[in-house]
């Protein structure tokens, strides 16, 4: 595929790529942004190196894409729940992210894209992992997927504790959701559950439901349907929510690994 204005250049045949071209600390104007949105779609993931933006020119990125969300208890920037604070030092018990999950699964209406735009990393590790959850369902048998296709899940999140003894911004989230989703703008379906938030399928007794839960966590964790992308400081990475899952790695402790995440605001998962 080819673009006009920006240079896109595929992490993986699957999934991940790295933008070059645009400064995103300019408003970036509607055909530059338009192809943006198409390479998106192509590679779930998106990279752009080298962005010293402020907190204000982040969240006018990430209002491109629609209206934001707020996380229901993570600690924020600047006195503005827009700005979810991602940080972990020596200090750190635990990080964000660091088993597979889509962000705030658990929501009525879960967030379609985040952007996160780190500051500071350490001198080697903390890498980010995406799996594509198209090509993880393309990949289950067909008699698989049929069983699949009509099931719900229920997701849960509790943040009790989490985040140490800063206020939530909202009640823990559940809601129920379907296994397979079908995506709103590619209409490609998609594996939707997550081993961060997805408790059981309803369908299902408390037993059959663990079994098959188990067996699709593993599934995602294929190395085929992944990509792995290296920070640098001031790198800012846009993933979309509905079709992919992501897991941080914490092997860099003691050192600090910061930024700021802005989140976009979805609508309810569909089969």
């Amino acid at each position: 595929m080819s673009y006009q204005h920006i240079d896109v250049e595929p992490l993986t045949p699957t999934i991940g790529a790295v933008v070059q071209g645009v400064d995103l600390k300019e408003p970036v104007p509607d055909s530059v942004f338009a192809e943006i949105e198409r390479a998106w779609m192509e590679h779930l993931v998106l990279f752009f190196r080298d962005q010293a933006i402020t907190p204000e020119q982040h969240l006018a990125f990430g209002r491109r894409f629609g209206e934001l969300h707020v996380h229901p208890a993570a600690p924020y920037a600047n006195g503005n729940p827009e700005l979810m604070q991602i940080h972990a030092d020596a200090e750190s018990t635990r990080v964000n992210g660091e088993g597979w999950h889509s962000d705030v699964s658990a929501d009525e209406e879960p967030p379609m894209a985040s952007l996160l735009h780190l500051h500071r990393v350490p001198s080697c590790g903390g890498d980010t992992c995406w799996s594509n959850m198209y090509a993880a369902y393309a990949a289950l048998s067909p008699a698989m997927q049929a069983f699949l296709d009509p099931l719900t899940a229920q997701h849960v999140a509790d943040y009790t504790g989490f985040y140490g003894d800063h206020p939530q911004q909202r009640a823990s989230p559940q809601a129920v959701h379907p296994v397979v989703r079908t995506h709103p703008e590619t209409k490609r379906k998609a594996l939707y559950v997550n081993a961060g938030f997805t408790t059981r399928i309803v369908e299902l007794s408390p037993r059959e439901s663990r079994g098959v839960l188990d067996a699709l966590f593993d599934h995602v964790r294929d190395v085929n349907f992944q990509c792995r992308f290296r920070w640098q400081a001031n790198s800012l990475a846009l993933w979309d929510n509905r079709c992919t899952q992501h897991m941080a790695v914490w092997d860099y402790y003691p050192e600090t690994r910061s930024g700021i995440r802005v989140t976009v605001k979805g609508d309810r998962p569909f089969h």
